[in-house]
């Protein structure tokens, strides 16, 4: 395993923001500014998720990945652009999307995303790649209802930290709101295998990329280590274990929408290559809470210095988020 230092990322007491004074609510705020300007990741603590939901999509996301091969494929889309259902091994680099070429990932997933279409009108591509049908696997009832509950409970906690943010960002605690009413969300389940040979040069478990949407929501492996984050000074650091609790980072929508007042960090999983190392399994769940399709994405009022210019033209986040997805599917 790698010897990188394990960083200080800062747990936040959400409970603490969402039920507390206006005093105290402002400097957990204050903080939360400081963390997304150093580095966008933070552990986020008295969260208010259910145990058994967590508990249950993480055992039966396990049995899915323990399916035979052949099992796992028929919840494989016949569109290799699609963003929903079964990933086999080695689909995807992500270190494509930040135009670096790699070997695949040595990683397999399974994804799932919005559960109710927007109330907009899209052309047929834009709907089916951000609002299709959601792909099963037959052999697997259970997995359905685990991941659309705690899905639902994502979607719920994504709000609360919004409220968060925007706090955070000297706006009213609703100021995200308006843009998230029918968002571009996403959860996707990772399988990293154990491996007891050397990879390719280059090959990492997931290669170093960042997060395209407004914010991530991480249900990390509690056990076993593989998550770094890289330094503004350049050095990679390990992300720490956690348990009750999630990792939250900013994505690139979000570092935009604040014109790049906060960081959108280039992360990675890198898990031991020793051949003479016992294999090791990694598992994770991560939760993308995107906006609205139609949201344009412009400078945040509170994050423009008087007199000056935003340093990013407005954009529409659907488009926006389709050419970053596509970008790291090979």
């Amino acid at each position: 395993m790698s010897n990188l230092e394990v960083p200080a990322i800062e747990a936040i007491d959400l409970g603490a923001f969402l039920h507390g004074t206006p005093i105290e609510q402002a400097a957990i705020a204050a903080r939360v500014d400081d963390i997304c300007r150093s580095t966008g990741f933070l552990i986020i603590e008295n969260h208010g998720v259910p145990g058994k939901i967590i508990e249950n999509a993480w055992v039966q996301t396990i049995g899915f990945f323990d399916l035979p091969l052949k099992e796992k494929l028929t919840a494989k889309s016949s569109d290799p652009k699609c963003p929903r259902g079964y990933f086999p091994m080695a689909s995807e680099a992500l270190a494509k999307s930040m135009g670096v070429d790699t070997p695949p990932d040595i990683k397999e997933s399974f994804g799932i995303g919005p559960l109710l279409a927007p109330p907009i009108d899209l052309t047929a591509a834009e709907y089916e790649f951000h609002f299709g049908e959601n792909l099963w696997p037959a052999a697997h009832p259970k997995l359905e209802i685990a991941l659309t509950t705690y899905f639902n409970e994502m979607t719920d906690l994504a709000g609360k930290i919004l409220r968060l943010f925007a706090a955070a960002l000297d706006m009213p605690h609703d100021y995200f709101k308006k843009s998230h009413t029918h968002p571009m969300n996403a959860l996707r389940c990772l399988n990293y295998p154990g491996f007891d040979k050397p990879l390719l040069p280059t090959q990492r478990s997931a290669g170093e990329h960042t997060d395209y949407g407004s914010l991530t929501i991480l249900k990390s492996d509690p056990t076993v280590p593989g998550l770094e984050l890289k330094l503004a000074a350049g050095s990679w650091v390990k992300a720490p274990l956690v348990d009750d609790a999630f990792i939250v980072n900013i994505g690139d929508m979000l570092a935009r929408w604040t014109n790049d007042r906060w960081v959108s960090t280039l992360h990675r999983v890198v898990q031991s290559s020793n051949p003479k190392s016992d294999a090791i399994r990694r598992q994770s769940m991560a939760y993308f809470h995107n906006t609205n399709f139609d949201s344009e994405i412009e400078c945040i009022p509170s994050c423009l210095v008087s007199g000056g210019e935003p340093k990013y033209e407005k954009v529409l986040a659907g488009p926006y988020l389709w050419d970053h997805f596509n970008s790291a599917i090979g």
